[in-house]
């Protein structure tokens, strides 16, 4: 008897989708595509150009946002944004994500977070109270082996902060984020977590395309 195939693992793409209002940080530029050529009798093709902040929609902080002498994202192994990862409810927490807030027991184990903060994520609108990471919560990741972090939240920061405290702490332990992932369709749980950085020579920080594929029984 031939053996049936193993169905494709479901992918949940958990990217914002990218154009003129996206909402970005206050200060940076919107996000712009525009067309340079289009098809018709003289031309046989589409041609396009974007501009845009590299913390534009779903991103991946480079250790050089946050350090004068970190890593470019041209520089970040791929490493830390391949692999398993586990996410985790914590639209409970207050205006900050506390070592209280997080189910520990579910994270044993895990080498990536994702916190999901946001009941509905603001894909139009830019929220200044979005619910920042304590850097307690940071630091009793780092030490459980965590290499990645990453939340739906613009940043692990307050808005207004000027110390970064949540940054640092990431630093300090070596790890990498992600920031402005879209979680809402999504059960917690366990998967297979794929969010690359683009090869930007220079650049703090890189957009990504992040997808969660669900595991094999």
């Amino acid at each position: 008897m031939r053996r049936r195939p193993d169905p494709v693992p479901r992918i949940h793409d958990i990217s914002q989708p990218l154009h003129p209002r996206v909402p970005v940080w206050p200060g940076e530029p919107p996000f712009a595509y525009t067309r340079l050529a289009a098809i018709g009798p003289d031309c046989p093709i589409n041609v396009g150009s974007i501009a845009a902040g590299v913390h534009t929609g779903t991103h991946a902080d480079a250790p050089l946002h946050y350090d004068p002498a970190g890593a470019d994202s041209a520089s970040c192994s791929l490493d830390p944004y391949i692999g398993p990862c586990v996410l985790a409810d914590v639209r409970h927490a207050g205006a900050t994500v506390g070592e209280a807030d997080v189910p520990w027991q579910v994270l044993a184990g895990a080498e990536r977070v994702l916190l999901r903060t946001y009941e509905s994520f603001p894909s139009e609108r830019w929220d200044s109270a979005f619910k920042a990471i304590d850097a307690a919560v940071i630091a009793r990741m780092a030490a459980m082996g965590v290499v990645l972090i990453g939340t739906d939240a613009a940043s692990l920061d307050p808005e207004q902060s000027k110390t970064l405290d949540a940054h640092h702490a990431v630093q300090s332990a070596g790890m990498r984020i992600l920031e402005g992932l879209v979680l809402d369709a999504v059960p917690p749980g366990r998967y297979e977590l794929i969010a690359l950085p683009l090869r930007i020579v220079g650049a703090d920080a890189s957009p990504v395309r992040a997808i969660l594929r669900e595991l094999s029984e």
